[in-house]
């Protein structure tokens, strides 16, 4: 869901669908998962993610490395004109760390999408049971 919050051009161009965190009951982490689309002309970096309920957010990529998951830090996120880019389990995804408190379904987390050149994107993720996919 785009919400209100976009600066710079880059940002104007960037839309994101289906944004969305997985429940962990009694947990501080979490990890959001979305659908991100660069509509314009030109390359658009996400730099950072951040969430006024995570003391830290982090885009993070999970691999199959010698039969073990693995997570590792994603620096930077670059969309490609007309792209889409999945952040889904299993793969690319917003890490969040020191919740401010445990997320329950229905929940809205606000997350902002930092931007090269300066642009954020503001975005509502809505907390699924920890069953969604």
């Amino acid at each position: 869901m785009l919400c209100a919050g976009v600066a710079g051009a880059q940002a104007l161009a960037l839309s994101v669908q289906d944004a969305w965190i997985r429940a962990i009951p009694g947990s501080d982490v979490a990890a959001a998962y979305m659908t991100v689309q660069n509509g314009g002309k030109s390359e658009v970096v996400v730099v950072a993610v951040r969430s006024p309920l995570a003391g830290r957010a982090m885009i993070h990529d999970t691999r199959l490395e010698n039969g073990q998951s693995t997570m590792r830090p994603h620096e930077r996120l670059s969309i490609a004109p007309g792209a889409t880019v999945r952040l889904a389990p299993g793969g690319l995804h917003v890490m969040l760390q020191a919740l401010a408190h445990p997320l329950t379904p229905g929940n809205e987390v606000p997350l902002v999408l930092l931007l090269e050149g300066g642009g954020s994107l503001a975005v509502t993720a809505r907390v699924r049971p920890l069953s969604a996919r």
